[in-house]
């Protein structure tokens, strides 16, 4: 299996990659980072820094959280972190698409 790993960096820093992306459909699904970093198998800790690097990195954020209470916190994507998944993900099937032939060649090299 050929899996393409796009990461996007700003400076020093990966601002969009594919740990994060999955953690931002993680909450888009769960609706909430500690869900989704348990998810992922991953801290909270962990997760809070990679969207605070994220976010840090976009002009504008991709999550939106609410502090919790008695009915607890929560989080959700902006029009903008919908976005962002949406291009990523469409970026790596146009790859995928365009290089099919290749990929084909390739894999055809590899022992089975």
């Amino acid at each position: 299996m050929l899996r393409f790993r796009v990461r996007v960096t700003s400076g020093d820093q990966i601002a969009v990659g594919p740990g994060k992306i999955a953690l931002l459909e993680a909450i888009e699904h769960t609706g909430s980072i500690t869900a989704a970093a348990k998810s992922l198998d991953m801290s909270y800790r962990r997760a809070w820094l990679l969207l605070d690097e994220m976010n840090r990195s976009l002009r504008e954020p991709a999550v939106s959280t609410s502090q919790g209470g008695s009915s607890g916190g929560g989080a959700v994507l902006t029009d903008s972190g919908r976005k962002l998944v949406a291009l990523y993900r469409r970026i790596e099937e146009e790859a995928a698409s365009a290089c099919k032939q290749d990929i084909r060649t390739l894999m055809g090299l590899l022992a089975r």
